[in-house]
């Protein structure tokens, strides 16, 4: 996300909260009070928004913000002060939601991202995100992933080829689907979405680079590398495997085992819960 992006992000969600004034500051604290916020973090985690939290600071009045903490990194001894704030009081205050909100939720997801790559550190497999994300905030909750140590896919439609079922359906078969795609764009790598391993053998065929195995039980996953591998020498460059679909904090030690190069997990992005952190505000 540019500057100019979160700078427009954060006006927007300031601009949804305060509307035309906080009406409960403005009556009960006096204009002139100065103060300083502190955030505290109160669960075990990953932090990550520190950037976000300081334009909302800033857009809403106070005059810096500091992080005591940094971004990346597991903390597991809470509560502890993470983030301070200096500026007039009713500044503080109009940003202390839009500030956590933002906090919260992508220290959420870089929580949960490092939870999975807890899960299956003995392997070689590596966590993927996907376009699974909340409109308006892909970029930064990409950015909280890779900071929770999984690794961004797609972007976008604009910047990867993946060819799934109603692409394949459309296209008249997953082959006629391949070659429209590899001659479309020949520098990039085709990838397909194979639900069973019919599929997988024909996408193989096909010459495609990169395969998704979607909802495939670990056994069918293991038959699938072994396919891969197995024929790597008449299909030249062995297709990359990325396994997706049903993939829970329970089962996915397991399919890091059977020989994916990747994993991806949707729920990192649409269903990380918020991390808890909370402000409070003391005059000086």
């Amino acid at each position: 996300m540019t500057d100019a992006d979160l700078r427009d992000l954060v006006a927007r969600a300031l601009a949804e909260d305060i509307g035309g004034g906080d009406l409960t500051s403005d009556a009960v604290v006096p204009a002139d009070v100065h103060a300083r916020a502190t955030i505290t973090q109160k669960q075990s985690g990953v932090l990550f928004g520190f950037g976000a939290a300081e334009e909302v600071f800033r857009q809403a009045g106070a005059e810096d913000f500091e992080a005591l903490a940094s971004e990346g990194q597991w903390r597991e001894e809470v509560p502890a002060r993470v983030g301070a704030a200096n500026g007039p009081a009713r500044a503080l205050l109009a940003a202390e939601r839009t500030a956590l909100n933002l906090l919260c939720h992508l220290s959420g997801v870089a929580t949960l991202t490092a939870r999975y790559v807890q899960a299956i550190e003995e392997s070689q497999a590596k966590i993927l995100d996907t376009r699974k994300t909340t409109p308006g905030l892909r970029a930064l909750e990409k950015a909280a992933v890779a900071a929770g140590g999984g690794y961004n896919h797609r972007l976008g439609l604009y910047d990867a080829i993946l060819i799934k079922e109603n692409h394949v359906a459309l296209a008249g078969g997953l082959g006629e689907a391949v070659r429209r795609a590899s001659g479309a764009e020949p520098e990039r790598s085709v990838e397909v979405e194979c639900r069973d391993l019919d599929e997988v053998a024909a996408a193989l065929d096909a010459g495609a680079g990169w395969l998704l195995l979607d909802n495939m039980e670990a056994e069918a996953l293991r038959r699938a590398v072994q396919l891969r591998d197995s024929t790597a020498e008449a299909h030249g460059p062995v297709a990359t495997l990325e396994a997706s679909g049903g993939v829970t904090l329970e089962n996915v030690g397991e399919i890091a085992a059977t020989g994916v190069e990747f994993i991806s997990v949707g729920a990192i992005t649409h269903s990380a819960p918020a991390l808890d952190l909370s402000m409070l505000v003391a005059p000086l």
